[in-house]
Protein backbone atom coordinates (compact mmCIF):
# COMPACT_ATOMS: atom_id res chain seq x y z
CA UNK A 1 0.00 0.00 0.00
CA UNK A 2 1.27 3.44 -0.93
CA UNK A 3 1.79 5.63 2.13
CA UNK A 4 2.81 9.25 2.63
CA UNK A 5 4.61 10.77 5.56
CA UNK A 6 3.14 13.82 7.22
CA UNK A 7 5.68 16.01 5.46
CA UNK A 8 4.94 14.38 2.10
CA UNK A 9 1.18 14.75 2.67
CA UNK A 10 1.56 18.46 3.23
CA UNK A 11 3.63 18.78 0.07
CA UNK A 12 1.06 16.75 -1.83
CA UNK A 13 -1.80 18.95 -0.59
CA UNK A 14 0.02 22.12 -1.62
CA UNK A 15 0.74 20.63 -5.02
CA UNK A 16 -2.92 19.68 -5.46
CA UNK A 17 -4.10 23.15 -4.50
CA UNK A 18 -1.72 24.69 -6.98
CA UNK A 19 -2.96 22.32 -9.61
CA UNK A 20 -6.55 23.38 -8.90
CA UNK A 21 -5.58 27.03 -9.13
CA UNK A 22 -3.70 26.33 -12.33
CA UNK A 23 -6.64 24.48 -13.86
CA UNK A 24 -8.99 27.22 -12.70
CA UNK A 25 -7.00 29.77 -14.63
CA UNK A 26 -7.08 27.68 -17.78
CA UNK A 27 -10.68 26.40 -17.69
CA UNK A 28 -13.57 28.86 -17.09
CA UNK A 29 -15.74 28.10 -14.09
CA UNK A 30 -19.33 27.15 -15.04
CA UNK A 31 -21.93 29.77 -14.00
CA UNK A 32 -24.36 29.11 -11.16
CA UNK A 33 -27.57 27.73 -12.66
CA UNK A 34 -29.97 29.67 -10.41
CA UNK A 35 -29.72 33.41 -9.89
CA UNK A 36 -29.58 34.72 -6.39
CA UNK A 37 -32.73 36.85 -5.92
CA UNK A 38 -33.20 39.48 -3.27
CA UNK A 39 -36.30 41.33 -2.10
CA UNK A 40 -36.86 44.62 -3.96
CA UNK A 41 -36.12 48.00 -2.44
CA UNK A 42 -38.97 50.46 -3.04
CA UNK A 43 -37.31 53.55 -1.54
CA UNK A 44 -36.27 55.05 -4.88
CA UNK A 45 -39.73 54.43 -6.33
CA UNK A 46 -41.42 56.16 -3.42
CA UNK A 47 -39.17 59.22 -3.84
CA UNK A 48 -39.82 59.19 -7.58
CA UNK A 49 -43.58 58.66 -7.72
CA UNK A 50 -44.71 59.77 -4.25
CA UNK A 51 -44.96 63.51 -5.10
CA UNK A 52 -47.34 62.66 -7.97
CA UNK A 53 -49.90 60.99 -5.69
CA UNK A 54 -52.63 63.12 -4.13
CA UNK A 55 -55.24 62.80 -1.42
CA UNK A 56 -58.83 63.53 -2.43
CA UNK A 57 -61.56 64.58 -0.02
CA UNK A 58 -65.13 65.13 -1.10
CA UNK A 59 -67.79 67.26 0.55
CA UNK A 60 -71.54 67.44 0.16
CA UNK A 61 -74.03 70.08 1.17
CA UNK A 62 -76.60 69.03 3.75
CA UNK A 63 -78.80 70.89 6.19
CA UNK A 64 -77.18 71.69 9.52
CA UNK A 65 -79.68 69.43 11.28
CA UNK A 66 -78.78 66.46 9.05
CA UNK A 67 -75.09 67.20 9.45
CA UNK A 68 -75.39 67.25 13.24
CA UNK A 69 -77.25 63.96 13.23
CA UNK A 70 -74.59 62.12 11.29
CA UNK A 71 -71.61 61.45 13.53
CA UNK A 72 -69.52 59.51 11.04
CA UNK A 73 -65.92 60.32 10.19
CA UNK A 74 -64.39 60.38 6.71
CA UNK A 75 -62.94 56.88 6.59
CA UNK A 76 -66.22 55.31 7.68
CA UNK A 77 -68.09 57.37 5.08
CA UNK A 78 -65.75 55.99 2.43
CA UNK A 79 -66.30 52.48 3.78
CA UNK A 80 -70.09 52.82 3.56
CA UNK A 81 -69.93 54.40 0.11
CA UNK A 82 -67.44 51.98 -1.42
CA UNK A 83 -69.31 48.86 -0.37
CA UNK A 84 -72.82 50.14 -1.00
CA UNK A 85 -73.88 50.38 2.64
CA UNK A 86 -76.50 53.12 3.29
CA UNK A 87 -75.13 55.90 5.50
CA UNK A 88 -77.02 55.69 8.78
CA UNK A 89 -78.42 58.67 10.65
CA UNK A 90 -76.72 58.57 14.03
CA UNK A 91 -78.90 60.29 16.67
CA UNK A 92 -77.36 63.11 18.68
CA UNK A 93 -76.66 62.39 22.31
CA UNK A 94 -78.07 65.63 23.65
CA UNK A 95 -81.79 66.38 23.55
CA UNK A 96 -82.91 68.05 20.34
CA UNK A 97 -83.40 71.78 20.49
CA UNK A 98 -86.06 73.64 18.56
CA UNK A 99 -84.75 74.63 15.12
CA UNK A 100 -85.90 77.23 12.63
CA UNK A 101 -88.03 75.84 9.85
CA UNK A 102 -85.38 76.47 7.20
CA UNK A 103 -81.93 75.17 8.01
CA UNK A 104 -78.78 76.58 6.37
CA UNK A 105 -76.73 74.13 4.34
CA UNK A 106 -73.37 72.96 5.61
CA UNK A 107 -70.57 71.17 3.78
CA UNK A 108 -69.84 67.89 5.52
CA UNK A 109 -67.18 65.26 4.75
CA UNK A 110 -68.47 62.71 2.29
CA UNK A 111 -65.52 60.45 1.56
CA UNK A 112 -61.79 60.10 1.06
CA UNK A 113 -59.79 58.68 -1.79
CA UNK A 114 -56.60 58.95 -3.76
CA UNK A 115 -55.49 60.06 -7.19
CA UNK A 116 -52.41 60.82 -9.25
CA UNK A 117 -51.24 63.70 -11.42
CA UNK A 118 -51.55 63.07 -15.17
CA UNK A 119 -50.07 66.34 -16.41
CA UNK A 120 -48.05 69.21 -14.95
CA UNK A 121 -50.96 71.63 -15.49
CA UNK A 122 -53.18 69.93 -12.90
CA UNK A 123 -55.06 67.04 -14.55
CA UNK A 124 -55.64 64.27 -12.00
CA UNK A 125 -57.02 60.76 -12.47
CA UNK A 126 -59.01 58.92 -9.81
CA UNK A 127 -62.00 56.57 -9.47
CA UNK A 128 -65.50 57.63 -10.49
CA UNK A 129 -66.92 56.35 -7.20
CA UNK A 130 -64.60 58.71 -5.32
CA UNK A 131 -66.08 61.90 -6.82
CA UNK A 132 -69.54 60.85 -7.96
CA UNK A 133 -72.23 62.98 -6.33
CA UNK A 134 -69.74 65.27 -4.55
CA UNK A 135 -70.57 68.97 -4.24
CA UNK A 136 -66.94 69.86 -3.69
CA UNK A 137 -63.65 68.04 -4.29
CA UNK A 138 -60.53 68.98 -2.32
CA UNK A 139 -57.13 67.80 -3.58
CA UNK A 140 -54.15 67.78 -1.19
CA UNK A 141 -50.62 67.48 -2.58
CA UNK A 142 -47.71 65.90 -0.74
CA UNK A 143 -46.37 69.38 0.06
CA UNK A 144 -49.67 70.00 1.95
CA UNK A 145 -51.06 72.50 -0.57
CA UNK A 146 -54.82 72.21 -1.01
CA UNK A 147 -56.86 72.98 -4.12
CA UNK A 148 -60.53 72.91 -5.00
CA UNK A 149 -60.83 70.64 -8.01
CA UNK A 150 -63.22 70.78 -10.94
CA UNK A 151 -64.70 67.46 -12.08
CA UNK A 152 -63.95 67.18 -15.80
CA UNK A 153 -66.04 64.02 -16.05
CA UNK A 154 -66.47 60.51 -14.72
CA UNK A 155 -67.52 57.19 -16.16
CA UNK A 156 -69.28 54.78 -13.82
CA UNK A 157 -68.96 51.80 -16.15
CA UNK A 158 -65.15 51.87 -16.03
CA UNK A 159 -64.94 53.65 -12.64
CA UNK A 160 -62.57 56.30 -14.05
CA UNK A 161 -62.74 60.04 -13.33
CA UNK A 162 -60.66 63.08 -14.25
CA UNK A 163 -60.51 66.23 -12.12
CA UNK A 164 -58.58 69.48 -12.67
CA UNK A 165 -56.85 71.81 -10.23
CA UNK A 166 -55.52 75.31 -10.98
CA UNK A 167 -51.78 74.68 -10.66
CA UNK A 168 -48.69 74.39 -12.84
CA UNK A 169 -45.31 72.73 -12.66
CA UNK A 170 -46.71 69.64 -10.96
CA UNK A 171 -44.83 66.29 -11.01
CA UNK A 172 -46.72 64.04 -13.42
CA UNK A 173 -46.54 60.25 -13.40
CA UNK A 174 -45.06 58.11 -16.14
CA UNK A 175 -47.55 55.78 -17.80
CA UNK A 176 -46.38 52.19 -18.28
CA UNK A 177 -47.14 49.46 -20.78
CA UNK A 178 -49.64 46.99 -19.35
CA UNK A 179 -48.70 44.52 -22.08
CA UNK A 180 -45.28 44.11 -20.46
CA UNK A 181 -46.75 43.41 -17.03
CA UNK A 182 -46.23 39.81 -15.90
CA UNK A 183 -47.91 37.67 -13.28
CA UNK A 184 -45.57 37.43 -10.30
CA UNK A 185 -44.03 40.84 -10.95
CA UNK A 186 -43.54 43.18 -7.98
CA UNK A 187 -45.81 46.23 -7.85
CA UNK A 188 -46.42 49.04 -5.38
CA UNK A 189 -49.39 51.20 -4.39
CA UNK A 190 -49.47 54.65 -2.83
CA UNK A 191 -52.68 56.09 -1.42
CA UNK A 192 -54.66 57.23 1.59
CA UNK A 193 -56.24 54.15 3.23
CA UNK A 194 -58.65 55.30 5.94
CA UNK A 195 -57.38 58.84 5.33
CA UNK A 196 -53.75 57.99 6.19
CA UNK A 197 -52.01 59.99 3.47
CA UNK A 198 -48.98 58.78 1.49
CA UNK A 199 -49.25 55.17 2.64
CA UNK A 200 -47.06 52.78 0.65
CA UNK A 201 -47.90 49.09 0.24
CA UNK A 202 -46.41 46.45 -2.06
CA UNK A 203 -47.02 42.98 -3.43
CA UNK A 204 -47.08 41.04 -6.66
CA UNK A 205 -49.36 40.74 -9.67
CA UNK A 206 -51.63 37.78 -8.89
CA UNK A 207 -53.42 37.57 -12.24
CA UNK A 208 -54.11 39.57 -15.38
CA UNK A 209 -57.34 40.06 -17.31
CA UNK A 210 -59.50 39.10 -14.37
CA UNK A 211 -63.16 39.41 -15.38
CA UNK A 212 -65.12 41.42 -12.83
CA UNK A 213 -66.87 43.94 -15.05
CA UNK A 214 -68.61 44.30 -18.42
CA UNK A 215 -66.16 46.65 -20.07
CA UNK A 216 -62.88 46.04 -18.27
CA UNK A 217 -60.64 43.16 -17.33
CA UNK A 218 -58.78 43.94 -14.13
CA UNK A 219 -55.26 43.41 -12.81
CA UNK A 220 -55.42 41.29 -9.66
CA UNK A 221 -52.74 41.84 -7.02
CA UNK A 222 -52.06 41.00 -3.39
CA UNK A 223 -51.06 44.60 -2.63
CA UNK A 224 -52.75 45.77 0.57
CA UNK A 225 -55.62 48.02 -0.56
CA UNK A 226 -58.22 49.45 1.83
CA UNK A 227 -60.99 52.06 1.69
CA UNK A 228 -59.27 55.35 0.84
CA UNK A 229 -56.77 53.71 -1.53
CA UNK A 230 -59.37 54.00 -4.28
CA UNK A 231 -58.08 56.00 -7.23
CA UNK A 232 -54.41 55.68 -6.29
CA UNK A 233 -51.78 54.35 -8.69
CA UNK A 234 -50.45 50.82 -9.07
CA UNK A 235 -46.75 51.19 -9.93
CA UNK A 236 -44.26 48.78 -11.47
CA UNK A 237 -40.56 48.53 -10.57
CA UNK A 238 -39.68 51.01 -13.34
CA UNK A 239 -41.68 53.69 -11.58
CA UNK A 240 -44.49 53.61 -14.15
CA UNK A 241 -48.23 53.59 -13.42
CA UNK A 242 -49.80 50.40 -14.76
CA UNK A 243 -53.21 50.60 -13.08
CA UNK A 244 -55.67 52.45 -10.86
CA UNK A 245 -56.51 50.70 -7.59
CA UNK A 246 -60.26 50.33 -7.69
CA UNK A 247 -61.73 47.30 -5.93
CA UNK A 248 -61.05 44.80 -3.19
CA UNK A 249 -62.50 41.44 -2.31
CA UNK A 250 -63.49 41.52 1.34
CA UNK A 251 -65.91 39.99 3.79
CA UNK A 252 -65.00 42.40 6.55
CA UNK A 253 -64.45 45.68 4.70
CA UNK A 254 -60.68 45.38 5.12
CA UNK A 255 -57.89 43.90 3.03
CA UNK A 256 -58.00 40.13 2.51
CA UNK A 257 -55.21 39.58 0.00
CA UNK A 258 -57.17 40.20 -3.21
CA UNK A 259 -57.20 43.62 -4.86
CA UNK A 260 -58.13 44.79 -8.34
CA UNK A 261 -56.74 47.62 -10.45
CA UNK A 262 -58.02 49.14 -13.70
CA UNK A 263 -55.39 48.68 -16.44
CA UNK A 264 -53.89 52.08 -17.23
CA UNK A 265 -54.28 51.66 -21.00
CA UNK A 266 -58.05 51.26 -20.61
CA UNK A 267 -58.19 54.13 -18.13
CA UNK A 268 -56.24 56.39 -20.48
CA UNK A 269 -58.70 55.79 -23.32
CA UNK A 270 -61.56 56.71 -21.02
CA UNK A 271 -59.78 59.76 -19.61
CA UNK A 272 -59.11 61.17 -23.07
CA UNK A 273 -62.84 61.19 -23.84
CA UNK A 274 -63.64 62.68 -20.44
CA UNK A 275 -61.17 65.51 -20.98
CA UNK A 276 -62.64 66.35 -24.38
CA UNK A 277 -66.38 65.90 -23.88
CA UNK A 278 -66.95 65.05 -20.21
CA UNK A 279 -68.53 61.72 -21.13
CA UNK A 280 -67.62 58.40 -22.70
CA UNK A 281 -69.14 57.19 -25.95
CA UNK A 282 -69.28 53.43 -26.33
CA UNK A 283 -70.37 51.17 -29.12
CA UNK A 284 -73.18 48.63 -29.01
CA UNK A 285 -74.71 46.10 -31.39
CA UNK A 286 -77.79 45.01 -29.38
CA UNK A 287 -77.22 41.38 -28.42
CA UNK A 288 -77.79 39.51 -25.20
CA UNK A 289 -74.92 37.08 -24.67
CA UNK A 290 -73.66 34.43 -22.31
CA UNK A 291 -70.72 32.05 -22.09
CA UNK A 292 -70.48 29.08 -24.42
CA UNK A 293 -70.63 25.93 -22.35
CA UNK A 294 -68.85 22.75 -23.36
CA UNK A 295 -72.22 21.08 -23.85
CA UNK A 296 -73.44 23.78 -26.26
CA UNK A 297 -70.14 23.80 -28.16
CA UNK A 298 -70.33 20.04 -28.68
CA UNK A 299 -74.00 20.08 -29.64
CA UNK A 300 -73.47 22.62 -32.44
CA UNK A 301 -70.14 21.20 -33.62
CA UNK A 302 -67.97 24.15 -32.62
CA UNK A 303 -65.20 21.94 -31.29
CA UNK A 304 -64.28 23.85 -28.14
CA UNK A 305 -66.03 26.21 -25.76
CA UNK A 306 -65.20 29.68 -27.10
CA UNK A 307 -66.94 32.79 -28.37
CA UNK A 308 -70.05 34.61 -27.18
CA UNK A 309 -73.36 32.73 -27.27
CA UNK A 310 -76.14 34.99 -28.57
CA UNK A 311 -79.11 34.42 -26.30
CA UNK A 312 -81.13 37.33 -27.60
CA UNK A 313 -81.14 39.94 -30.36
CA UNK A 314 -82.78 43.32 -29.85
CA UNK A 315 -85.40 44.25 -32.43
CA UNK A 316 -84.16 46.95 -34.79
CA UNK A 317 -80.63 46.75 -33.40
CA UNK A 318 -77.45 46.80 -35.50
CA UNK A 319 -77.07 43.07 -34.85
CA UNK A 320 -80.54 42.26 -36.17
CA UNK A 321 -79.97 44.42 -39.25
CA UNK A 322 -76.67 42.61 -39.82
CA UNK A 323 -78.41 39.24 -39.71
CA UNK A 324 -77.34 37.99 -36.29
CA UNK A 325 -79.76 35.42 -34.88
CA UNK A 326 -80.42 34.02 -31.43
CA UNK A 327 -78.42 30.83 -31.14
CA UNK A 328 -75.46 32.19 -33.10
CA UNK A 329 -72.01 32.04 -31.52
CA UNK A 330 -69.93 35.13 -32.26
CA UNK A 331 -66.34 33.94 -32.67
CA UNK A 332 -64.67 37.08 -34.08
CA UNK A 333 -65.15 40.84 -34.03
CA UNK A 334 -63.18 42.87 -36.58
CA UNK A 335 -60.94 39.86 -37.06
CA UNK A 336 -60.13 39.54 -33.36
CA UNK A 337 -60.94 36.20 -31.77
CA UNK A 338 -63.58 36.08 -29.04
CA UNK A 339 -62.16 33.58 -26.58
CA UNK A 340 -64.77 34.23 -23.89
CA UNK A 341 -68.08 36.08 -23.89
CA UNK A 342 -66.73 39.04 -21.89
CA UNK A 343 -64.34 39.86 -24.76
CA UNK A 344 -67.21 40.97 -27.01
CA UNK A 345 -68.68 43.90 -25.02
CA UNK A 346 -65.16 45.24 -24.43
CA UNK A 347 -64.23 45.17 -28.08
CA UNK A 348 -67.57 46.58 -29.20
CA UNK A 349 -67.61 49.15 -26.39
CA UNK A 350 -64.18 50.45 -27.42
CA UNK A 351 -65.35 50.89 -31.02
CA UNK A 352 -66.48 54.36 -32.06
CA UNK A 353 -70.23 54.54 -32.83
CA UNK A 354 -70.83 54.81 -36.57
CA UNK A 355 -67.96 52.46 -37.40
CA UNK A 356 -68.55 49.62 -39.87
CA UNK A 357 -67.25 46.44 -38.32
CA UNK A 358 -67.28 42.74 -39.13
CA UNK A 359 -68.65 39.80 -37.16
CA UNK A 360 -67.94 36.11 -37.64
CA UNK A 361 -70.73 33.89 -36.34
CA UNK A 362 -70.95 30.12 -36.07
CA UNK A 363 -74.41 28.95 -37.11
CA UNK A 364 -75.66 25.42 -37.77
CA UNK A 365 -72.20 23.94 -38.19
CA UNK A 366 -70.66 26.65 -40.36
CA UNK A 367 -69.04 30.08 -39.94
CA UNK A 368 -70.54 33.15 -41.57
CA UNK A 369 -69.18 36.70 -41.91
CA UNK A 370 -71.53 39.62 -41.31
CA UNK A 371 -71.12 43.40 -41.51
CA UNK A 372 -72.49 45.52 -38.67
CA UNK A 373 -72.78 49.28 -38.15
CA UNK A 374 -71.87 50.10 -34.54
CA UNK A 375 -74.45 52.18 -32.64
CA UNK A 376 -73.95 54.17 -29.46
CA UNK A 377 -74.79 52.55 -26.16
CA UNK A 378 -77.95 53.82 -24.51
CA UNK A 379 -80.13 53.10 -21.52
CA UNK A 380 -81.97 49.80 -21.62
CA UNK A 381 -85.51 50.04 -22.90
CA UNK A 382 -88.31 48.53 -20.84
CA UNK A 383 -89.34 45.13 -22.11
CA UNK A 384 -92.81 45.01 -23.64
CA UNK A 385 -95.00 42.07 -22.87
CA UNK A 386 -97.50 40.50 -25.17
CA UNK A 387 -100.98 41.87 -24.57
CA UNK A 388 -103.08 39.77 -22.21
CA UNK A 389 -106.35 41.68 -22.58
CA UNK A 390 -107.74 39.43 -25.26
CA UNK A 391 -109.38 36.08 -24.67
CA UNK A 392 -106.96 33.21 -24.59
CA UNK A 393 -107.43 30.67 -27.41
CA UNK A 394 -107.57 27.03 -26.51
CA UNK A 395 -104.12 25.84 -25.47
CA UNK A 396 -102.25 22.98 -27.12
CA UNK A 397 -100.72 20.29 -24.92
CA UNK A 398 -98.37 18.92 -27.62
CA UNK A 399 -95.38 20.32 -25.73
CA UNK A 400 -96.23 18.57 -22.47
CA UNK A 401 -93.02 16.54 -22.68
CA UNK A 402 -91.11 19.83 -22.68
CA UNK A 403 -93.24 21.42 -19.97
CA UNK A 404 -94.93 23.75 -22.47
CA UNK A 405 -98.54 24.65 -23.13
CA UNK A 406 -99.02 27.02 -26.08
CA UNK A 407 -101.81 28.77 -27.96
CA UNK A 408 -102.33 30.80 -31.13
CA UNK A 409 -101.28 34.43 -31.37
CA UNK A 410 -103.92 36.96 -32.24
CA UNK A 411 -103.41 39.38 -35.12
CA UNK A 412 -103.09 42.23 -32.61
CA UNK A 413 -100.32 40.43 -30.75
CA UNK A 414 -98.43 39.73 -33.98
CA UNK A 415 -98.70 43.38 -34.93
CA UNK A 416 -97.55 44.54 -31.50
CA UNK A 417 -94.49 42.25 -31.58
CA UNK A 418 -93.88 42.89 -35.31
CA UNK A 419 -93.74 39.21 -36.18
CA UNK A 420 -95.49 37.13 -38.83
CA UNK A 421 -96.18 34.08 -36.72
CA UNK A 422 -95.44 32.00 -33.67
CA UNK A 423 -97.22 30.49 -30.68
CA UNK A 424 -97.70 32.03 -27.26
CA UNK A 425 -96.58 30.23 -24.11
CA UNK A 426 -99.53 29.82 -21.73
CA UNK A 427 -97.52 27.92 -19.15
CA UNK A 428 -93.92 26.78 -18.71
CA UNK A 429 -93.05 24.05 -16.23
CA UNK A 430 -90.47 21.27 -15.82
CA UNK A 431 -87.75 21.46 -18.50
CA UNK A 432 -89.10 24.66 -20.10
CA UNK A 433 -89.12 26.50 -16.78
CA UNK A 434 -85.61 25.32 -15.96
CA UNK A 435 -84.45 26.63 -19.35
CA UNK A 436 -85.82 30.08 -18.52
CA UNK A 437 -88.99 30.06 -20.63
CA UNK A 438 -91.87 32.02 -19.08
CA UNK A 439 -95.59 32.51 -19.58
CA UNK A 440 -96.18 35.17 -22.23
CA UNK A 441 -93.10 34.29 -24.30
CA UNK A 442 -93.69 33.72 -28.01
CA UNK A 443 -92.07 30.66 -29.61
CA UNK A 444 -91.01 31.24 -33.23
CA UNK A 445 -88.87 28.12 -33.80
CA UNK A 446 -88.28 24.76 -32.18
CA UNK A 447 -85.71 22.08 -33.05
CA UNK A 448 -84.39 24.36 -35.84
CA UNK A 449 -87.88 24.44 -37.38
CA UNK A 450 -89.80 27.70 -37.79
CA UNK A 451 -93.34 27.61 -36.41
CA UNK A 452 -96.06 30.08 -37.35
CA UNK A 453 -99.02 28.51 -35.57
CA UNK A 454 -100.00 25.75 -33.16
CA UNK A 455 -100.37 23.16 -35.94
CA UNK A 456 -96.79 23.70 -37.09
CA UNK A 457 -95.61 23.65 -33.47
CA UNK A 458 -97.28 20.28 -32.88
CA UNK A 459 -95.75 18.86 -36.08
CA UNK A 460 -92.27 20.03 -35.11
CA UNK A 461 -92.61 18.53 -31.62
CA UNK A 462 -93.74 15.21 -33.07
CA UNK A 463 -90.61 15.00 -35.26
CA UNK A 464 -88.02 16.04 -32.68
CA UNK A 465 -85.55 13.61 -31.12
CA UNK A 466 -86.93 13.26 -27.61
CA UNK A 467 -83.72 11.75 -26.26
CA UNK A 468 -81.71 14.96 -26.80
CA UNK A 469 -82.02 18.58 -25.61
CA UNK A 470 -84.28 20.62 -27.90
CA UNK A 471 -83.32 24.13 -28.99
CA UNK A 472 -86.02 26.77 -28.75
CA UNK A 473 -86.08 30.26 -30.27
CA UNK A 474 -88.58 32.59 -28.64
CA UNK A 475 -89.46 36.25 -28.27
CA UNK A 476 -89.82 38.10 -24.99
CA UNK A 477 -91.02 41.61 -25.72
CA UNK A 478 -88.59 43.10 -28.21
CA UNK A 479 -85.90 40.50 -27.53
CA UNK A 480 -85.32 37.21 -29.28
CA UNK A 481 -83.87 34.53 -27.01
CA UNK A 482 -82.57 31.00 -27.29
CA UNK A 483 -82.90 28.08 -24.88
CA UNK A 484 -82.11 24.39 -24.63
CA UNK A 485 -84.89 22.25 -23.12
CA UNK A 486 -84.30 18.72 -21.88
CA UNK A 487 -87.45 16.60 -22.47
CA UNK A 488 -88.90 14.73 -19.49
CA UNK A 489 -88.17 11.03 -19.47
Amino acid sequence: MFQLSLKNMRSYAVACSMAVISVGMLVPVSPVSAQTRTLPDFTDLVEQVGPSVVNIRTLEKVSSQAAAGNGIDEDMLEFFKRFGVPVPNVPRQSPRQPKPQQQPEEETPRGVGSGFILSSDGLIMTNAHVVEGADEVIVTLTDKREFKAKIMGYDKRSDVAVVKIDATGLPAVKVGDVGRLKVGEWVMAIGSPFGLENTVTAGIVSAKQRDTGDYLSFIQTDVAINPGNSGGPLINMRGEVVGINSQIYSRSGGFMGISFAIPIDEATRVSEQLRVSGRVSRGRIGVQIESVSKEVAESVGLGKAQGAFVRGVETGSPAEKAGVEAGDIITKFDGKAIEKSSDLPRLVGNTKPGTKSSLTVFRRGASKDLNVLIAEIEDDKPVKKASSKEDKPKASSAGQLLGLAVSELSDAQKKELKIKGGVKVDSATEGAARAGVKEGDVIVAIANTEVNNVKEFEAAVAKMDKSKPVNLLFRRGEWAQYALIRPAK
